[in-house]
């Protein structure tokens, strides 16, 4: 149901396949004619950007990524209130999707499964957002194809292809920046080369940001936030001239610095989650790596039956923190799929797996058995077409085996089906009915690296116990209206997502398994014109555990949310000229055992390109315009005692130059 990466793959060949291409070029080197009936499959409403909005699936365009100039994972989702993302350093940053932390969705970087972090108090995926092209999030409903465990939904990050930065007719380019941000001193540079020639085509790309702790609206200095992000990417790929293409991409990213931390028994802990803990929060270095390779074989001019995709992805998370909350996790995953054009549909089928692990490698865990292994092997299909002129379905059933061993000895088997429905409905000429529900098995789940068959303060050996383990499972239903005229369009939809034997991953008993629940509303208008948007949205989501309102150090389940207003807008005022910014507004949240403060910020950017070098890009930002003093909804800690929770930055000025050749 999602419209992701992988389903605008899928609609692109079998359009290919099933259209008369005749003298028309898929890709930069020139492709054979297919002689077959004209028959356009990529009117699928179920996959139009409309239908996929209301039914949950929002995606974050290229043009949207670049009119946001995101330098963290908060800016990629500014003005978004779907989803969330929390502040402070890389190091600590986590995605939340209606509330839900990103460890129970299915997160994928160029579609390569992605294992979570190390560390509860350190983000879950260590991502620099330079290079990112598009991010797809489905917020519940995911499809069978999106992969396993996506008890909550999932979200893909897509990255740049030379083949997306290059000029038509050039073999070779390149994007050099550099940008000062006032708040923090933080120097941020990047330099990307990138050529083909023939059927080759490669991407280098480097990018360094350091800087300073940043200082909030009243002034207060945050210890442990400055930057220290270094990433690293390399991308070759050949295509054929049949459209046989084989990609082959590896990145590696750190955050290294002084965080904030809490001196303990064993040594000290890292918190840079946190701006305190009780008053003695002191200076830890850390470091967070996430290495990644990943090959794939797809088929851009497919004939016949045969579209596949095959993949091959190695990652890995690591986190150092002084002598404790040390771990690394690593996943090998793959798949093999086809699509097949069946009457007016495409049906998308095949298999995939994981190999997971999880192991401890700090103080306590030197010479113990610290390593926990998850092994899946998944078959699915998923079927999406255009049942009449008014209904479109997509439709889909997978089935999961697991096998989850533990550093005692013990094994653990188990499998389940995942089924899922959606529909898309013209009701008159301007407005759409979208329904859609799930039904998804997430099995096992690896615990927290740093902590296993340790105590809870990390320092001394511990067995723990894995006797009543259970797999989860997770509900999902949405419905809502969508109306459009020209310009305007206005949607809103109701949304449920239930996760039954939710993991407990940091505890020495792993028979702890909630309930969490996240209901709400989603809602949006839009008006759009050929210079630009603006675009309201709104969120209100209601988020439990075990009946009650979610705590803000729940790890690894959720965050409490409710009522979230979003605002972006960016338009061309003049020739070479974009003014814009976002905002977002964030009401009290009053359900819970302590008020959760309210906050309103607004970020503004102007960028100019003059028409005489219209190869540069000067670009000014000023975030917090109003220097606000706030914590975001969806940092941790906020109204628990003995933390002081992180507060964002206050008023800053950045510049950015940015010149292609």
């Amino acid at each position: 149901m999602t419209l992701s990466t992988k389903a605008r793959a899928k609609k692109a060949r079998a359009r290919k396949a099933l259209i008369l291409l005749g003298a028309t070029a898929i890709t930069p080197v020139a492709m054979p004619a297919v002689a077959q009936d004209v028959v356009d499959l990529n009117a699928i409403r179920i996959q139009s950007d409309a239908a996929q909005d209301l039914l949950g699936n929002t995606e974050i365009t290229e043009e949207e990524l670049e009119d946001r100039n995101p330098q963290t994972m908060a800016d990629v989702f500014a003005g978004e209130t779907e989803v969330t993302a929390s502040g402070g350093a890389p190091i600590a940053q986590k995605v939340f999707v209606h509330g839900v932390e990103e460890s129970l969705l299915s997160v994928t970087i160029d579609g390569a499964r992605q294992n979570k972090a190390a560390f509860h108090h350190a983000g879950n995926v260590l991502i620099d957002p330079t290079l990112l092209k598009r991010v797809e999030v489905s917020s519940g409903l995911a499809p069978a194809d999106e992969g396993p465990g996506a008890l909550a939904g999932s979200i893909a990050y897509e990255t740049k292809d030379a083949r997306d930065l290059l000029q038509p007719g050039d073999t070779f380019g390149g994007r050099a920046s550099i940008g000062y941000s006032s708040n923090s001193n933080t120097f941020h540079r990047s330099l990307t080369l990138y050529g083909q020639q023939g059927g080759f085509e490669y991407l280098l790309s480097g990018t360094k940001a350091t800087g300073d702790d940043y200082k909030d609206g009243s002034g207060t200095q945050m210890i442990g936030t400055g930057a220290g992000l270094s990433n690293y990417v390399a991308k070759f790929a050949y295509t054929s001239d049949t459209g046989k293409r084989l990609e082959f991409s590896a990145d590696y990213t750190e955050d290294a610095g002084y965080r904030a931390g809490q001196a303990g028994g064993a040594g000290n802990y890292i918190r840079p989650d946190f701006a305190n803990v009780r008053g003695n929060v002191i200076p830890v270095w850390a470091v967070s790596t996430r290495r990644s390779f990943n090959f794939t074989y797809t088929d851009e001019a497919p004939e016949g039956i045969w579209a596949p995709v095959l993949q091959l992805s190695y990652n890995e998370q690591e986190l150092e923190g002084d002598i404790v909350t040390e771990g690394i996790n690593t996943s090998l995953s793959g798949k093999v799929q086809n699509d097949f054009m069946i009457g007016n549909g495409i049906l998308s089928a095949g298999v995939d797996f994981f190999h997971d692990t999880a192991e401890g490698t700090g103080l306590a865990n030197t010479g113990t058995a610290s390593k926990e292994t998850l092994n899946n092997i998944g078959v699915f299909a998923q079927m999406r077409q255009d049942v009449s002129d008014r209904l479109s379905l997509s439709y889909g059933v997978r089935a999961d085996f697991q096998e989850f061993s533990t550093p005692d000895g013990q094994t653990f088997r188990d499998g389940g089906v995942s089924v899922n429905a959606s529909a898309d409905f013209v009701l008159t000429e301007n407005l759409s009915l979208n329904i859609g529900a799930a039904s998804v098995w997430g099995g096992y789940e690896l615990s927290e690296a740093s902590l296993i068959n340790t105590s809870a303060g990390a320092s001394t050996f511990t067995p723990w116990t894995y006797s009543s383990i259970t797999a989860s499972r997770a509900n999902n239903a949405r419905v809502g209206l969508r109306y459009e005229s020209g310009n305007w369009v206005a949607d809103g939809a109701l949304f449920y997502t239930q996760i039954r034997n939710a993991p407990y991953l940091f505890s020495g008993d792993r028979s702890n398994s909630p309930t969490i629940t996240s209901r709400g509303l989603d809602a949006s208008l839009r008006y759009s014109t050929g210079a630009g948007y603006v675009q309201a949205n709104y969120t209100y989501a209601k988020v439990q555990l075990d009946g009650a309102q979610i705590g803000t150090t729940d790890y690894y389940w959720g965050r409490p949310m409710g009522h979230i207003f979003g605002l972006s807008a960016a338009f061309e005022v003049a020739d070479g000229l974009t003014l814009g910014g976002t905002a977002e507004i964030a009401l009290d949240n009053n359900e819970g055992a302590s008020t959760l403060p309210g906050y309103e910020v607004l970020n503004v950017f102007a960028s100019y390109t003059p028409k005489q070098y219209d190869n540069v890009e000067v670009r000014l930002d000023v975030r917090n315009v109003f220097d606000q003093t706030y914590t975001r909804r969806s940092a941790d800690g906020m109204g628990f005692g003995p933390v002081t929770p992180l507060t964002e930055p206050g008023r800053t000025i950045a510049l950015m130059v940015t010149t292609k050749f």
